[in-house]
C-alpha cells in the first residue's frame, strides 16, 4: 500500500514539475518559426483558434507556447471571461466576451493569470524568476507586453532570458529589466 501511495506521489509530482519544462520547451521551440508581428482582428474558430502561423504578437508567443502543452488560453480565458466579464478590463468597449481577441489582449490575460491565483508579486531581484514564468511589462509607458521565461541565462548569468514577440518574431532576450514591469505569473492550468 505504501508504495502504492509513493509511486502515486511520484507521478503527480513528476508530472507537475514537467510542466514549466515543457512550456519552456515550446516558447523556445517558437523562436525557430518566421512570424511577421501583426495584430489585426481575425475570426477564428473556437475553441482552439489560432491565427495564420506567419503572424502574430507577444501574445501569441504565449498562447501558442501554452497550446503546445495542452492547455487552450482561448477557452479557459474566454470562459472565466464569460463568468466575470466586469472583472475584465473594458479598454475595447466591448459588451460581452469575443473568443476571436480576447485571450490575445495582455491586460486581459492578466486579469486571467491573476484570477487563477497565479500572481506572483513583482521583484527586481533575478532569483525571483524561474523558467516558465510569464512577465509583463509597460513599453514606452502605455504598450503592454508579455513574454516567457526560459532556462537559459543572460551571458553574464544573472538572469533567465526570455522569449516574446517585440515586433520581429518570437526572439530569445535579455529583456526581463528591461521595461517596466507590470506582472509575474506562474500558470500551470487549473
Amino acid at each position: 500500500m505504501h508504495h502504492f501511495i509513493f509511486l502515486l506521489l511520484f507521478s503527480s509530482l513528476a508530472s507537475a514539475t514537467s510542466k514549466p519544462s515543457l512550456l519552456v520547451n515550446a516558447a523556445i521551440e517558437r523562436t525557430t518559426h518566421q512570424v511577421t508581428y501583426d495584430g489585426r482582428y481575425i475570426r477564428l474558430k473556437y475553441p482552439m483558434g489560432d491565427v495564420p502561423n506567419n503572424i502574430g504578437v507577444c501574445s501569441d508567443v504565449v498562447i501558442r507556447s501554452y497550446r503546445a502543452i495542452g492547455i487552450d488560453l482561448q477557452k479557459r480565458l474566454h470562459e472565466d471571461m464569460k463568468r466575470a466579464f466586469n472583472k475584465y478590463p473594458n479598454h475595447w468597449g466591448l459588451k460581452k466576451t469575443d473568443s476571436n481577441i480576447d485571450h490575445r489582449r495582455v491586460p486581459n490575460l492578466r486579469v486571467f493569470f491573476t484570477r487563477k491565483n497565479a500572481s506572483i508579486p513583482i521583484s527586481n531581484n533575478a532569483n525571483n524568476f524561474i523558467p516558465g514564468d510569464l512577465v509583463s511589462w509597460k513599453l514606452n509607458g502605455r504598450l503592454p507586453h508579455i513574454g516567457i521565461v526560459i532556462n537559459k541565462k543572460s551571458t553574464d548569468k544573472k538572469r533567465y532570458l526570455i522569449v516574446h514577440n517585440i515586433g520581429t518574431g518570437p526572439q530569445i532576450e535579455d529583456v526581463l529589466f528591461e521595461y517596466k514591469m507590470t506582472g509575474h505569473y506562474r500558470y500551470f492550468g487549473d
